[in-house]
């Protein structure tokens, strides 16, 4: 009777439908290759998005900085980028001969950029100004003459060229022709190298030059590897590597179209993160499938029903799992920051395109294939279904189960330790420690602070409309400002350069804006004006955006398990597990690596993806969890999916902390800390939280465990 009863009921699901559908034997073809051709068509046919950048896509909207660099942007083109170039002697001081041909070398720069006479600027204040405040009124080749600035310690000298702005490709090659020209230029004894906004500009769009592609290929080859060791076959890590990398293509296509479309700021980091976040949740996925596919192969003659039943068994987690990641990652659209919302977006996109891929092209693939794929390990009706007993995570549940009141507090008190780093972790990175390796822009500059004041490379610019003389007289008298020129003017806008005194410049800058706020239209920017908004608008993010992250993943887990007490405790755990990660991290970043702080946005990042897919294997777990107690109890369903899911989930978190770790590839700081962060988080999570921590709680509390439901 119950056979006769259930049988009409599954087939009415709509689910159910849909899984028969998918691996039927006439449709599985079909449903394999359609959604694999439409994708490569539009792969081809349409390519990436484009879009044009904004000097202003990086900063937080609505804050001082951010104000500035947009009104500079309406300064005639080839006033709105400065480079400098810095001449060094290679041994003792510069002699007079070299500083004679460097006068002309300066002379000659200036005319290859946009301002005839290579204007530099002054040392000391208004007192070595020339009548426009343009630069020194200096003469003779012992000064350095018109264009040329040297040090008074005599090592080196400096010159100052204006360029076209444009795209960071167009800045690229004017700074790459200018250092070209520079090292021509330059006499027999002394070396040239360019530094200057837009010379770190250059820098930085080079970091991106085939970078993506390296990731994308590291990312492909780290997959494989741990696919092949999973698996212990030569043929069926393919299948999943090849469904995912053209998830990962296409999602590369459908998400920058649509920022294009939608005009969302993304940036070079931006693709490279959607690749391993698809890499990652599209191979975990995989990994679950796989797993319920071969032990269903075990108890039913056709592989079309076997995946069915499979497809419908997981797809319940997968999509609970990628709603929780996409709401997450949607929250950073509430970011001030545009290309943080740019890659809440693309990532958004990016997991919606993985778990199609996984749930509708990945399971007809397999199916086509048949059982041989799984070679040499070829699953047989009536084999014993390994995942019930006999595991290593079987044993690790029994030995959880003797006394899960203890492993509570050990993992308590191991978490707790881990996350003793968080009360010394310093936010807010300088131009200088944003790179892993040091570029010239950087190596010059931190040169040039030796033998000239500091803050003379990228000196705090402060942008008006209103009367550029008085706001010149008033950026002067500022306490904390230690010299000050008018370097550019144009349709009604006037840039006064401040070199502000290293003492304190966070307190000269806020003076600088109290100063400045009666006058209209007037705005401080800079690198250090920047980074400053930067840790202010990345603090307002943390306050708004984290929360809310917790309380979408909660909402979401009640939702999935009906439950109220085990939502509470899965997202806590997770929040733990970032806790832990975060402060273990940093002393990592500290020793062997060596950053002396955080960037800013790291916390928030880090914080989203260690909770989204943190709560992914919890949900792996709790759901076969509640699936096994019908039938075993609640003490009896938690340890049988500890042993069920147990291989399935570690294999999937060490991939996927592998996959982030891979983001090392770009020598970026803040990618290093993320991967490093999220990969530790990961392992944390997988080794320790969902494996004792999560069991031993459930064991602990029992039936009320799933309050105010009774799965058994």
């Amino acid at each position: 009777m119950t056979t006769t009863r259930t049988a009409p009921d599954r087939r009415a699901r709509p689910s159910h439908r849909i899984a028969d559908l998918l691996t039927g034997r006439r449709t599985a073809w079909a449903v394999a290759l359609v959604p694999v051709l439409l994708a490569v068509a539009v792969m081809v046919g349409v390519g990436e998005g484009e879009r044009t950048t904004r000097s202003t896509d990086g900063l937080p909207d609505g804050y001082d900085s951010t104000a500035g660099t947009a009104l500079l942007d309406r300064l005639p083109r080839d006033t709105t980028t400065t480079a400098v170039v810095l001449f060094t002697a290679d041994a003792g001081e510069l002699t007079r001969d070299q500083l004679a041909r460097l006068q002309d070398a300066a002379a000659e720069l200036g005319r290859t950029g946009t301002s005839p006479t290579g204007a530099v600027p002054t040392q000391s204040g208004p007192t070595q100004s020339g009548p426009t405040g343009a630069g020194p009124d200096q003469s003779g080749p012992d000064q350095g003459g018109p264009g040329l600035l040297p040090s008074q310690d005599g090592t080196a000298a400096l010159t100052v060229v204006a360029l076209p702005s444009g795209s960071a490709t167009e800045v690229a090659d004017e700074v790459g022709h200018l250092r070209t020209e520079a090292d021509r230029l330059a006499p027999d004894g002394v070396t040239a190298q360019v530094t200057g906004p837009a010379a770190v500009q250059a820098d930085l769009a080079a970091v991106f030059d085939g970078a993506n592609t390296r990731l994308l290929l590291v990312t492909a080859l780290v997959v494989a590897v741990l696919l092949v060791v999973t698996y212990r076959s030569p043929v069926l890590w393919l299948v999943p590597l090849l469904v995912v990398g053209i998830a990962d293509r296409f999602a590369s296509v459908a998400a920058t179209q649509l920022m294009a479309a939608l005009d969302v700021a993304w940036d070079g980091s931006t693709t490279g993160i959607l690749s391993v976040l698809v890499f990652g949740a599209g191979t975990d996925y995989a990994l679950l499938l796989i797993s319920r596919y071969r032990d269903e192969l075990r108890r039913q003659e056709s592989r079309h029903a076997a995946m069915a039943t499979a497809l419908r068994r997981t797809s319940e987690a997968v999509l609970a799992s990628a709603t929780t990641v996409v709401l997450g990652l949607l929250t950073l659209l509430l970011s001030v920051f545009p290309t943080t919302r740019g890659l809440g977006l693309a990532c958004a996109v990016g997991v919606v395109v993985a778990a199609a891929f996984a749930l509708v092209v990945l399971p007809a693939t397999l199916v086509v294939c048949g059982r041989w794929v799984f070679w040499p390990k070829v699953p047989h009706l009536g084999e014993q279904v390994t995942s019930e007993s006999g595991t290593v995570f079987h044993r690790v549940g029994e030995r959880v189960a003797r006394r899960p009141g203890v492993v509570v507090a050990g993992t308590l008190v191991l978490l707790a330790v881990l996350a003793t780093g968080l009360g010394s972790i310093r936010l807010g990175l300088d131009q200088a420690d944003q790179f892993l390796d040091r570029p010239e822009s950087i190596a010059a500059s931190e040169r040039l602070a030796q033998s000239f004041p500091a803050g003379l490379a990228d000196p705090t610019t402060v942008v008006t409309t209103d009367d550029g003389r008085q706001v010149l007289d008033t950026v002067r008298s500022t306490d904390g400002v230690t010299s000050a020129r008018i370097s550019g003017s144009g349709a009604g806008i006037t840039v006064v350069d401040a070199v502000l005194s290293t003492d304190d410049e966070t307190g000269t800058l806020h003076r600088l804006r109290s100063a400045l706020a009666s006058y209209d239209d007037t705005h401080v920017t800079g690198p250090r004006a920047q980074a400053l908004d930067a840790r202010d608008a990345s603090g307002r993010d943390r306050l708004l955006i984290l929360p809310l992250i917790l309380v979408l993943v909660l909402v979401g887990l009640a939702l999935l398990l009906r439950a109220v007490v085990a939502p509470v405790l899965l997202v806590l755990t997770v929040v733990a597990t970032y806790v832990a990660a975060l402060g273990a991290s940093w002393w990592l970043f500290t020793g062997p690596l060596g950053f002396d702080a955080l960037d800013s946005s790291v916390p928030l990042l880090a914080f989203l993806f260690l909770v989204a897919l943190g709560v992914d294997y919890n949900i792996f777990l709790v759901t076969r969890a509640r699936e096994e107690a019908a039938e075993a109890g609640s003490r009896g369903g938690m340890l049988r999916s500890l042993s069920a899911t147990g291989g399935v989930i570690t294999s999937a978190g060490i991939l996927l902390a592998a996959v982030f770790a891979v983001l090392g590839v770009l020598p970026l700081v803040v990618l290093a800390q993320l991967g490093t962060i999220i990969c530790l988080g990961v392992l944390l999570d997988t080794l320790v939280v969902r494996t004792l921590l999560v069991p031993a709680l459930a064991l602990v509390l029992g039936d009320r465990f799933w309050w105010p439901r009774r799965p058994a």
